[in-house]
């Protein structure tokens, strides 16, 4: 009920903090038991909406403390589809700590395709619906229609046992509701249901009684309280109008009944009406078949329970149909013996057979082939992301005939994450595509880095494309042409000072690096036990000094304090070569792996196809996809090479700006859901200052020549090894 639902953010603090603290007494279980069974791997069962983020917190621990662990998530409530979903200020949280279970399980295949839907449009997860799988965080998560049960032989045997609570008469029908005092019940739908019966058919007067059965729920909440009223009000006035001395068309119980009232309820009804406006399953339908062990009665039930998905003999019935529910409640009281026998004879057969053993049992089984290989392979995995995957991302964005601009970061997205920013080469194979790509005609390529632009160019090593240094405030294009924001004189004392600070309080593993307009402390390789204090001291060196701090990949930066970054660097690039109306004349794309790239995603949004790489369990991007690895940016440079094979190569490589500029070519794709739809939009911070400088080609080797002297200072100098470690 959107219309119903109120965010708070205090509200969704105290859940995380209920998830946290639930999630560090799981791990602390799973830790005793596996001391108490070296070798086995714990099963951590979750369930329900209140355990939505627990997940990633002890996924997160386990791994911290080399703890083998399998975790399963199943959903009691209906998964709405992506239209509710996006209302939730915090849905990509949501989502992304159910994903970090293993197997998901919901009641019908509905809900599992809704959550699909929902980790492709808002987290960009790469997903398989025909074998239900989405891909996260580089892990495969199974997601499962697990129909939950009751135990139908309890049900049997309360039936059999059961005294009689209501008078027996021959000549009058029961009609049964059984629901929590809930507005997703449909009880007020139901109550006028039954008053437009008994107008369209006077004769049914003394001849049926409608039972219905109100739990409480959540009586301090207004909504509810304001639900009981109306209710109260609808069944006096009905009662009002049609009862007679010896009868009235209304019983109501607001409470609670045992299990033994319950099951006499259910086995002497002659119909039981079970019509949610939403429901995740609804057991009561099932309860009441189960109970059916003398005369059979009618089951009539609303397509908005997840039970309307199997229980196909029922009687199914809009609950907003208003004429249609009072028609439906009428045939169930005039149906034939025969037919109702026949329809009872296959429910409660299928509720007999599948059971809440039989449900448990599915369950766990799915979770069991998680650690099986023979039988994983049966369930399916997704592969590794390969070249055709991207079809479904660019093939209606990028097309033959497309002009192409692509930008990119460096450090994690071209070239894995290496413990020294040194040592962090990209792959030979990704060199050479990236070179192919950009001897194409109308293929421009720019790579947008945190680095400082000479050593972005000296990694890279490409000719013909655009390189962009300390996160776009030096912009050096094909043609030699130099652009640098200016920045402020009283920052550069600052730097100055605040490079000599950081020096001073370096260990071993932490160093200072210089890029000219600003610097970047670094502790990647700094000994776990010191990281804490470092950080904490590196954080007040700054705070004396009295510039912000930028946190990146294990580091922290400072920036020249203007109103410039990734986002206005990308805007200013794609201007610069294609003109004011850009979004009209290019396909874009652009890939990053950090916090700084998030600048660059939201600027273009709705006007090129974002991508974040990424592996973290938890991650806010606006990215429209997610990539795992630096190996699946190379099949996607692949892709694109393959879709643009046709085009002849530049003649020496050499591209000009100017002739970018005056191609034609316009792009028109079609709109989807990975389509960005390119709008005409005014972005103040992409308009560059007056103040801005464009340096001629000699200014650029004297500027290169000056960054050429010491460029960076280190308490040690960075390791010799080529080791990597991919992010």
């Amino acid at each position: 009920m959107p219309d119903r639902a109120l965010f708070q953010a205090d509200k969704w603090e105290a859940y995380r903090e209920v998830n946290a603290e639930f999630a560090r007494l799981t791990v602390m279980a799973v830790q005793r038991l596996s001391e108490t069974h070296p070798g086995s791997v714990p099963l951590v069962w979750l369930h329900d909406y209140h355990m939505m983020l627990a997940a990633n917190t002890i996924r997160e621990k386990c791994d911290e403390l080399n703890l083998p662990i399998k975790m399963a998530f199943f959903l009691h409530i209906p998964f709405p589809s992506w239209d509710i979903v996006r209302l939730f200020p915090w849905d990509d949280e949501l989502l992304q700590g159910i994903l970090g279970c293993d197997s998901i399980g919901f009641h019908i295949e509905d809900y599992c395709l809704n959550f699909i839907d929902c980790c492709q449009r808002r987290l960009g997860c790469r997903v398989d619906r025909q074998q239900m799988l989405v891909e996260h965080n580089s892990r495969t998560v199974t997601i499962n229609p697990l129909p939950i049960s009751i135990p139908y032989d309890r049900f049997v045997e309360l039936a059999e046992k059961a005294p009689q609570v209501v008078k027996n008469n021959p000549h009058e029908q029961l009609l049964l509701g059984v629901d929590r005092l809930d507005y997703t019940k449909g009880l007020v739908h139901r109550i006028k249901a039954f008053e437009t019966l008994l107008n369209k058919h006077p004769e049914l007067i003394e001849r049926v009684t409608f039972l219905q059965v109100a739990v409480p729920s959540r009586t301090d909440v207004k909504e509810y309280q304001e639900l009981k009223e109306e209710l109260d009000q609808m069944i006096g006035r009905i009662n009002g109008q049609f009862s007679t001395p010896n009868w009235s068309p209304i019983r109501y119980i607001y409470g609670c009944v045992s299990q033994d009232q319950l099951a006499a309820f259910y086995r002497d009804s002659s119909v039981a009406v079970v019509t949610p406006l939403r429901d995740g399953m609804n057991l009561v339908a099932k309860e009441f078949v189960a109970c059916q062990t003398g005369e059979p009665g009618v089951l009539i039930l609303s397509p908005f329970a997840g039970a309307g998905s199997s229980m196909h003999e029922a009687l199914h019935v809009n609950p907003y149909e208003t004429n249609e529910f009072a028609d439906t409640i009428y045939r169930a009281l005039t149906m034939p013996k025969d037919e109702r026998e026949l329809r009872m004879k296959h429910l409660r057969r299928r509720e007999r057979e599948f059971d809440v053993n039989f449900w448990l049992r599915s369950f766990l089984k799915t979770v069991d082939c998680l650690s099986d290989e023979e039988k994983s392979a049966a369930l399916g995995r997704l592969l590794p992301m390969r070249e055709e995957d991207f079809t479904e991302f660019l093939g209606s964005y990028v097309t033959e005939s497309s002009r192409l601009a692509l930008l990119m970061d460096y450090d994690g997205t071209l070239a894995p994450i290496a413990p020294h920013p040194d040592l962090a080469e990209m792959p030979a194979e990704t060199r050479r595509v990236l070179e192919r790509l950009a001897h194409m005609p109308d293929v421009n390529i720019a790579i947008i880095s945190g680095r400082s632009m000479a050593n972005v160019r000296s990694m890279v090593g490409i000719e013909g494309i655009t390189y962009a240094g300390n996160h776009g405030f030096e912009i050096l294009h094909p043609d030699g042409t130099l652009f640098m924001h200016p920045v402020p004189h009283e920052y550069e004392v600052q730097l100055e000072a605040l490079k000599k600070r950081l020096e001073e309080i370096c260990v071993e593993g932490s160093w200072v690096e210089n890029k000219g307009t600003g610097i970047a402390f670094h502790y990647r390789e700094v000994p776990g036990e010191k990281v804490t204090s470092l950080t904490a001291e590196a954080q007040k060196v700054f705070k004396e000094v009295g510039i912000p701090i930028h946190e990146s990949q294990c580091a922290f930066e400072a920036r020249p304090p203007v109103t410039w970054d990734k986002g206005s660097a990308a805007i200013y690039i794609l201007r610069t070569l294609f003109g004011l109306d850009w979004c009209d004349r290019v396909s874009t794309i652009f890939a990053g792996d950090d916090k700084t790239d998030e600048d660059a995603m939201r600027s273009l949004q709705g006007m090129a196809v974002t991508f974040r790489v990424t592996r973290s369990q938890n991650l806010r991007t606006a990215a429209m996809h997610r990539l795992p690895s630096t190996d699946a940016v190379l099949s996607m440079l692949k892709w694109i090479e393959r879709r643009l094979g046709s085009r002849l190569p530049h003649v020496n490589g050499v591209r000009s700006r100017t002739a970018s500029m005056s191609s034609n070519g316009n792009r028109s794709p079609p709109h989807s859901p990975t389509t960005p739809h390119c709008r005409s939009r005014t972005n103040s911070r992409s308009e560059p200052s007056k103040q801005m400088m464009l340096i001629n080609d000699k200014l650029y080797h004297q500027y290169i020549a000056k960054l050429a002297s010491p460029a960076r200072s280190a308490s040690r100098s960075p390791p010799q090894s080529p080791t990597r470690s991919t992010m």
